[in-house]
């Protein structure tokens, strides 16, 4: 190997996340997700079709709450409503994204824990997770439904659904150059 190209190939490597090195693209995306634990963020709804009418007509926050090797809670507020979780795991082959809801006393609505796995290998910065059976048979309009969560570091955090086959699109991001005050615990978390 020329003396010229050895340095370069070194180079390329220590500008390259040591997850990236070791391994899939749903590794530096979890360590980017990782880097968030513990701060929130404000968000804006950036699309919608059909037009939203309850997003975007309240503040929204998120705020990674609960970190660990395997699994991330991330309650999502809208305005005074903190019935939604999205919860991201590990799996064998990917990451799983489902979605936690609950009532005001902490039980579980009757419309929760959907989602699905990642889309494999999905990118560094971009997963998809496509609906499930459990998703298929609790909601069965939302059988071709894909989700994305985007992490650009230093930049913005995005969840994102469309339902294929339809013109059912929402997408918010969130700032990661503002962070907010962590807001209360989501319903049924301990404080």
């Amino acid at each position: 190997m020329p003396r010229v190209i050895l340095p370069v190939l070194v180079s390329l490597l220590l500008s390259v996340p040591l997850a990236a090195q070791q391994g899939r693209p749903a590794d530096t995306f979890w360590a980017a997700l990782q880097s968030l634990c513990g701060k929130a963020f404000p968000g804006r709804v950036t699309e919608a079709a059909p037009p939203d009418t309850v997003f975007s007509r309240a503040a929204l926050v998120m705020h990674v709450r609960e970190c660990s090797g395997d699994s991330v809670r991330i309650p999502f507020h809208v305005g005074t409503d903190r019935s939604r979780t999205w919860v991201i795991t590990r799996t064998p082959d990917g990451l799983r994204l489902k979605h936690d809801h609950r009532h005001e006393d902490g039980s579980e609505d009757p419309v929760t824990q959907y989602g699905g796995d990642s889309r494999v290998p999905g990118s560094a910065t971009v997963q998809e997770f496509a609906a499930d059976e459990h998703t298929a048979t609790l909601i069965p309009a939302a059988r071709t439904n894909v989700w994305t969560v985007e992490v650009v570091p230093g930049r913005r955090y995005a969840y994102a659904l469309r339902r294929e086959g339809t013109e059912r699109r929402i997408r918010v991001e969130f700032d990661l150059t503002s962070p907010v005050a962590p807001p209360p615990p989501p319903w049924g978390a301990r404080p």
